[in-house]
């Protein structure tokens, strides 16, 4: 990652200790090969591992480490998408699964939003991958565009254009691979959660894990730009720069919504939200004495396959959205050894630096 930054001056240091960056988003998808195609095919990322089955054929670790049924069982993949940000994509068989994710409206319901170099070239080189445009195709003043996956998750596309400087926006940088040249990929824009309660979700993210409000909308009336997905309701939100390279948008759920609790680790559209620090045992400490906070467990490391050496630990938060500590050797991952792709890593910055 990039490494002249500077400290923010106006962001107390508070936060998770130790702590430099969003590691990853984490996706439970229906097809694992599916996702990994659409990821690596279409949008050009790049596969740095998979790994599985993870699953504990006669005991609890399931349901005490992430949460889900005792016999569930995964498949796991990474794969890096541009410059900054890393996906891990789940495909579970689990006795209670749920088969269908949340709508954006529902608690749980997400969005991966993509600033890209043009619309129009975006656009058509999603179009060409069969991926499904929502919406109306002009929609006067609209700054985002939104398109479904194959299996039903949301994306949204933005070009560049003047933001808040407090925001994370990436630069311009050479594409890594034909792909994301014509798609004009410039990177992640930032992730986005539905929650029960936006007040007390923000104040978990500010108060507990550092990140900083960068802006905040009371509805439509606030953004008639086409921000919200195609018949979504458009209720209030707000984003925060979560670490020196990624935002977060949290919404809130809507009063028509369907579903009013969070799918887990194991159903369709489940999720997490990752983040890398330099002491998990350290983080974990403090993580105990928050409040409404679970830890699942204690940290462990893992002894086998393509990451080990990675030090980890999920937790639950009382906002409904899972979450991971983490710290990975990287440079010295077994899975380096078999592919000239890497994860997307920190390196030098730390939480509140502001490349």
């Amino acid at each position: 990652m990039l490494n002249a930054v500077t400290a923010s001056s106006s962001t107390a240091l508070r936060g998770l200790p130790t702590a430099r960056a969003v590691d990853h988003y984490a996706f439970t998808v229906p097809r694992l090969d599916e996702a990994i195609a659409f990821f690596t095919g279409v949008l050009g990322g790049e596969l740095c591992y998979r790994e599985g089955p993870v699953e504990d054929p006669s005991g609890d670790w399931m349901t005490r480490k992430l949460g889900v049924h005792p016999r569930a069982r995964a498949q796991v993949a990474l794969v890096r998408l541009g410059p900054y940000t890393n996906l891990e994509l789940f495909e579970y068989t689990a006795p209670d699964q749920l088969a269908s994710p949340p709508g954006p409206s529902d608690v749980g319901g997400h969005h991966l939003a993509l600033l890209v170099a043009d619309l129009d070239t975006a656009e058509q080189h999603l179009r060409r991958a069969a991926t499904v445009r929502l919406g109306p195709p002009e929609t006067p003043g609209a700054a985002r565009r939104w398109f479904l996956t194959p299996w039903g998750m949301l994306l949204s596309l933005r070009g560049p254009g003047r933001r808040d400087g407090r925001c994370f926006v990436p630069a311009p940088a050479p594409y890594a691979n034909a792909v994301q040249r014509s798609l004009g990929l410039l990177g992640v824009e930032h992730v986005s959660y539905t929650v029960a309660d936006l007040d007390a979700a923000t104040a978990f993210f500010t108060e507990v894990l550092g990140a900083e409000p960068v802006e905040s909308s009371q509805g439509a009336a606030d953004r008639p730009d086409g921000h919200w997905p195609p018949g979504a309701e458009q209720s209030r939100r707000t984003l925060l720069r979560t670490g020196p390279t990624a935002n977060c948008e949290l919404t809130q759920s809507g009063t028509g919504a369907l579903r009013s609790l969070p799918p887990r680790n194991s159903d369709v559209g489940g999720h997490h939200l990752a983040f890398y620090v330099d002491d998990v045992d350290a983080a974990a400490a403090y993580l105990r004495e928050c409040e409404g906070v679970v830890l699942m467990g204690e940290p462990e490391t893992i002894t086998q396959g393509p990451i080990a050496g990675d030090r980890w630990l999920y937790f639950s938060t009382p906002i409904g959205i899972q979450m991971e500590i983490i710290n990975m050797p990287d440079g010295s991952l077994p899975y380096e050894t078999q592919t000239p792709a890497r994860r997307a890593t920190p390196g030098d910055l730390r939480w509140h630096d502001r490349p």
